[in-house]
């Protein structure tokens, strides 16, 4: 059961980025383990069970991070991370790409933590269908939008075209123009990431969410008839 990050998950997320090698790492193994891995292990199994309990028919999944880097993407000398994330998400396609995933998360880095919804690098042809889908009801993106204007957790980023698209309405403009886009929450290293409440703070935010992962699942495949 999660009960809170601790000072030591911070401290160890720090030394690994200033000892980022072999030798350090092997000699402070078990502080990962305990400190780092455990806790976010738990936490991220916590919250997929509070959500699967009340999501089932979503066939969601439950992904946790690896500190090892993959050695073919190493170019940074840097063989561990300095961080670690967990996620919820439907499984991918054969010959999918899990960056292309709509996808909540969580994130944790010795500034800070981040979670919500959105896609690390969305498919050019997914954000083609998502326009395709605004295009047919853009009314149906405007009550989100408003839902989202309704609250301050959450904030709407990601890329957006150099030469912009012309939506439908001017409320879905932002959105009808973004590359990827993501909803976002950043938070600080403060009481709260030490408290077993955590928990409700990621599984309130999913499910404030949810609405916004069917509209993107069904527009992705340009199915909003």
């Amino acid at each position: 059961m999660f009960e809170g990050f601790s000072q030591a998950t911070i401290d160890f997320m720090w030394n690994i980025r200033l000892n980022n090698n072999k030798a350090w790492f092997e000699a402070h193994k078990d502080e990962y383990k305990r400190d780092f891995h455990a806790p976010m292990k738990e936490l991220g199994q916590e919250v997929y069970a509070r959500i699967i309990a009340d999501y089932s028919e979503r066939g969601f999944i439950h992904k946790l991070s690896r500190i090892y880097k993959d050695a073919r993407r190493i170019r940074d000398g840097n063989p561990y991370r300095d961080h670690l994330w967990f996620s919820v998400e439907r499984p991918s396609a054969e010959g999918e790409e899990s960056s292309g995933v709509l996808t909540f998360w969580f994130d944790l880095n010795p500034e800070g933590w981040s979670y919500g919804l959105g896609y690390y690098a969305a498919k050019a042809v997914t954000m083609e269908n998502v326009r395709a889908s605004i295009n047919k009801k853009p009314h149906e993106l405007e009550k989100l939008i408003d839902l989202l204007g309704s609250q301050e957790e959450f904030k709407l980023e990601g890329d957006a075209y150099a030469r912009q698209k012309q939506a439908p309405t001017i409320k879905t403009q932002e959105w009808y123009n973004k590359k990827s886009f993501s909803l976002i929450h950043y938070g600080t290293i403060n009481d709260e990431l030490f408290s077993r409440d955590f928990a409700n703070r990621l599984v309130n935010g999913y499910k404030f969410l949810m609405p916004f992962y069917d509209y993107f699942i069904v527009a992705e495949r340009n199915e909003n008839k």
